[in-house]
C-alpha cells in the first residue's frame, strides 16, 4: 500500500525523529508514503488569526497538489497540520464560489476530495491483524498513558473517526500488540502547544499535571501522535522539575514508537535514542 504524505515543517525540522519513526514503522508494514512534491507549510498556527483567506489557501494549496499527484489519501502526521487540511478540505467541498476563488489564488485546481488522515487512521487502514501478524515482540510491561491532546479528535463535525472527549483508537491498537493502557483524566487535555514559545509557565502547568496524572494512574509512559505535544511533555520534564520540585522521569512515546518496537524495530531505528527523556 502506498499513500500520500504532508510532513509539514515539523517533522523536516524539530520533530524529524517523527518522521523517522513513521516511515521504519510503517516501511515494516508495507505502507509506503508518497511526500506531496514542493508542499509548503499549513498555516498553523498564526495564519488565521491574521487572514481567513491566506488560512484557507495555504492548506488548500498542499491539497492541490496532492489531487494533481493523484493521491486520494494524505497523511499528516501532525495533528494541527491534519487540522488545517481537514478544515480546508471542508469549507471548499461545500462552496463552490470558494473553492473557484481559491483555485486561483494558489494557481491550481483544488476541489478538496483528498481524504486526510492522521497516524491513528492510517494504522486502522493497515488493520490490527496484519499488525498483529507482523509484530515479533509484544510489549509486555507497557502501560501507556495514552494522550490525545486537543486536536488528534478534533474538529468532531469534520474528523469522525473516534469520540472527540472519550477516545479509544490508540488503546486498542496498543492492546493489540501486548501493552496495558491505564484509565486516566487527562487524554484530551491540552498541554499548551505553541504556547511553550511564548508563556512557558502555563505549558509547565498544564504539562505537569499531564504526566501527575498519568502517574497518579499506574502509567509507566506516555504516548502521543503529535509532535508539539512531545515537545512539551518530553523536553520540558526538566524545567517542570525545576519549577514544581518534582521529578516525572516519564519516557513519552510517538505512537509509531511503540508500534515499531512490537514489530522488533530497534530504538535507534526508531529515533527513540533522540528523546530527552528515556528508558533506564
Amino acid at each position: 500500500m502506498e499513500i500520500g504524505y504532508y510532513p509539514g515543517c515539523a517533522l523536516h525540522g524539530s520533530s524529524n525523529d517523527y518522521e523517522r519513526s513513521v516511515r521504519a514503522c510503517l516501511g515494516a508494514l508495507d505502507t509506503g508514503l508518497k511526500e506531496v512534491d514542493d508542499w509548503i507549510c499549513c498555516g498553523a498556527t498564526a495564519a488565521h488569526s491574521l487572514n481567513q483567506k491566506l488560512a484557507v489557501a495555504l492548506p488548500a494549496r498542499n491539497l492541490a497538489l496532492a489531487e494533481r499527484d493523484g493521491l486520494d489519501e494524505l497523511l499528516a502526521p501532525c495533528p494541527m497540520c491534519s487540522m488545517e487540511l481537514l478544515k480546508a478540505g471542508h469549507l471548499l467541498g461545500k462552496d463552490k464560489g470558494l473553492r473557484e476563488e481559491i483555485s486561483g489564488i494558489v494557481e491550481l485546481k483544488v476541489e478538496g476530495r483528498t481524504r486526510v488522515l492522521n497516524l491513528i487512521q492510517v494504522f486502522q487502514m493497515v488493520g490490527l491483524e496484519k499488525i498483529k501478524e507482523k509484530m515479533t515482540r509484544p510489549l509486555e510491561g507497557f502501560k501507556p498513558a495514552c494522550y490525545y491532546g486537543c486536536l488528534l479528535t478534533r474538529p468532531p463535525e469534520v474528523l469522525r473517526f473516534d469520540d472527540c472527549e472519550q477516545p479509544e483508537s490508540m488503546e486498542t491498537l496498543l492492546k493489540a500488540v501486548g501493552a496495558e493502557p491505564v484509565e486516566w483524566n487527562y487524554k484530551t487535555e491540552c498541554c499548551g502547544a505553541g504556547m511553550t514559545m511564548c508563556n512557558e509557565d502555563t505549558v509547565l502547568d498544564l504539562s505537569h499535571k499531564i504526566l501527575a496524572n498519568a502517574e497518579a494512574h499506574g502509567a509507566n509512559c506516555l504516548v502521543v501522535a503529535c509532535p508539539m505535544c512531545h515537545v512539551n511533555l518530553d523536553m520540558k520534564q526538566a524545567d517542570i522539575e525545576r519549577k514544581y520540585q518534582m521529578r516525572h522521569d516519564m519516557v513519552v512515546y510517538y505512537l509509531s514508537d511503540l508500534i515499531g518496537l512490537a514489530l522488533g524495530l530497534d530504538e535507534a531505528a526508531l529515533g527513540v535514542d533522540r528523546h530527552y527523556v528515556v528508558k533506564r
